[in-house]
């Protein structure tokens, strides 16, 4: 059995406690990796502050920080082949879905990369007698707790700009996937990275993560997962007013008006709820299809549905494992609630496969806005479907649950698309393609879905503060 360790400030650390690691295609253990402890918690924290306070990467030209972020980008390029393999065993993901995110993690790199010299602040006129002007700081220590479904990409996604901007990194992966991406710190160690500039903790979340959350040194916290978790940690960070970036999930909804093309729909339907077994904060959990198409729609849906493959990630299977039992059983009670409160199953609702944690691809019909299937987070591939008779009140179905994330229009009226984009309350609106867009376009929600943004120019703002310098001029 594989054992792997946590890194911090340079060095590769062991424990006298580990986390077991699972293959959800299997069931089956196949690693181990250290239990960071309250001490790496403190020695990580401890690296971090003398990073920041060393000024390395602060005071470095920003095209040194630039070709630090090349650098890494092109380790991880060059370790993709090995580490692959290893997201597919933890993750359960298709082989080719964790090549992507190998591939868009190196390119996330390059992004920030590019950006890193043109951090810049402004003057501002104050009159003859002063030169006022500010300037951008990092935060000092961001602190990044990341999740176990895209664990290498997210944890790209916020470490770049965070580098890009001068910051020391703290991240704390996921207890279920916390392997493929150590090979990220690896990267970064082969690159040349500070000292101290990155440090990599796997623990368990109430003991390790909140620590992190809590602790009196770290200057940022960058979260992505649950909301019960991330309202613990906001709490923690109240208590300092230490600023948050919180990516909270969703419940999106597609908005689909009799026009639509509807060959174009169903791949947007595959990808946007079918894709890593529905486990995306961003996926399309809700549909909202005009009643003269409805019947059409959920009709070629299920069988879209049904013709899915079951199987394991390493085969490419179209439809993969979730998590853990534990998410099985979670995803299969929501679709039996969901039922138990008048939806109507058109396919699936059950547990698929010889073996591992396998839920069929599942399609209700007829929900509605009172039904926890309508509200809550399933996270697993299922879709919820109901009609809608005007354009208002689709509107008003798709805002209709506390979060707001993303949300999809799909017609081909252009005037009626422009008008869902300001009436629909989400931080991203997608029209006539599901996850239309890509690391350029800024990605955040608003209520339940958290706040902040992550992705594109806008992101790299988050790892910043403003200083003002006013400056009287001496006659």
């Amino acid at each position: 059995m594989q054992h792997w360790q946590n890194f911090i400030a340079g060095n590769w650390v062991d424990s006298i406690d580990v986390i077991s690691v699972e293959n959800p295609a299997t069931g089956e253990n196949f690693a181990t990796v250290a239990c960071a402890s309250m001490a790496d918690v403190e020695a990580a924290v401890t690296a971090a502050r003398a990073c920041v306070n060393s000024r390395e990467l602060i005071d470095c030209k920003p095209v040194q920080r630039a070709e630090l972020l090349y650098r890494i980008a092109a380790e991880i390029r060059a370790i993709a082949a090995e580490a692959v393999e290893l997201a597919v065993l933890e993750n359960g993901k298709r082989l080719t879905d964790a090549e992507d995110e190998f591939a868009e993690a190196a390119r996330y790199f390059e992004y920030y990369a590019g950006m890193a010299d043109k951090i810049e602040g402004v003057s501002i006129p104050l009159g003859s007698d002063y030169v006022d002007y500010t300037v951008y700081e990092p935060h000092g220590i961001s602190v990044q707790i990341v999740p176990w479904n895209f664990p290498v990409s997210l944890c790209a996604r916020s470490l770049a700009p965070a580098l890009a901007a001068g910051n020391a990194v703290i991240v704390k992966s996921p207890e279920l996937t916390p392997l493929a991406m150590t090979w990220l710190a690896t990267a970064c160690q082969r690159a040349g990275v500070p000292k101290g500039a990155l440090s990599m903790l796997c623990g368990r979340g109430p003991e390790v993560g909140a620590a992190l959350a809590a602790h009196r040194d770290i200057d940022q916290i960058v979260f992505t997962g649950s909301l019960p978790t991330g309202r613990a940690i906001m709490h923690a960070a109240a208590e300092r007013a230490v600023p948050c970036v919180m990516e909270l999930g969703g419940k999106s909804a597609a908005v689909v008006f009799a026009d639509a093309d509807i060959d174009q729909l169903m791949d947007s339907v595959n990808w946007g709820i079918f894709f890593n077994a529905g486990q995306v904060c961003s996926a399309m959990s809700r549909m909202l299809v005009e009643r003269s198409i409805y019947d059409l729609v959920v009709e070629r849906v299920a069988a879209l549905a049904k013709g899915l493959a079951m199987g394991a990630g390493v085969d490419n299977s179209d439809i993969t494992p979730v998590m853990s039992h534990k998410q099985q059983q979670q995803v299969l009670a929501k679709c039996q609630l969901a039922v138990e409160q008048g939806a109507i199953l058109v396919t699936g609702g059950v547990a698929g496969g010889q073996s591992g944690y396998f839920v069929e691809p599942t399609v209700l019909r007829d929900i509605d806005q009172t039904m926890d299937i309508f509200q809550s987070e399933v996270f697993g591939p299922v879709l919820g479907i109901m009609p809608f008779d005007t354009e208002q009140q689709a509107w008003d179905l798709a805002n209709a649950t506390d979060y707001g994330l993303v949300a999809g229009i799909f017609s081909n009226d252009i005037n009626r698309c422009m008008r869902g984009t300001r009436a629909l309350q989400a931080g991203q609106i997608f029209v006539n393609e599901w996850y239309a867009g890509g690391i350029e376009t800024p990605f955040g929600g608003t209520g339940l879905s958290g706040f902040g943004r992550e992705k594109g120019q806008e992101a790299l703002y988050s790892y910043v503060q403003t200083k003002n310098i006013a400056i009287r001029i001496g006659r």
